[in-house]
């Protein structure tokens, strides 16, 4: 008769099953990344685009207040009495903003706000 413990089949998981769960957690890690990063672009480019609104307001009561031409570029100093902290926006993606005149739409350096209409 074998010993006891010989005997005893005890059951555990091989190293194929380990290492197909492995990759199952990969590939799901992979993909939600990928989702947030996505989610975030999304997001910096709404801001921003909240944000070029905001500005293009601003130049229109600078304007208005002013009674500037249409082709008139104010400044940054002009603006920041208009809006409620008293500072220009900032871009969350790193973007810049060029004000440009009066007549013109606010534009931003930030790849996901080309093409967007505000």
């Amino acid at each position: 008769m074998p010993p006891a413990s010989l005997s005893r089949s005890t059951r555990a998981f091989t190293l194929i099953e380990l290492m197909v769960v492995v990759a199952v957690i990969a590939l799901l890690a992979t993909m939600a990344t990928a989702g947030f990063i996505r989610a975030r672009t999304t997001s910096q480019a709404n801001v921003c685009i909240s944000n070029l609104r905001a500005i293009d307001d601003a130049k229109q009561l600078w304007a208005t207040d002013t009674k500037s031409a249409t082709t008139a570029t104010p400044a940054i100093a002009a603006l920041s009495t208009y809006f409620r902290d008293g500072r220009m926006p900032v871009c969350p993606g790193g973007g810049t903003y060029n004000i440009r005149t009066v007549n013109q739409k606010p534009t931003c350096t930030l790849r996901a706000t080309k093409g967007h209409k505000y």
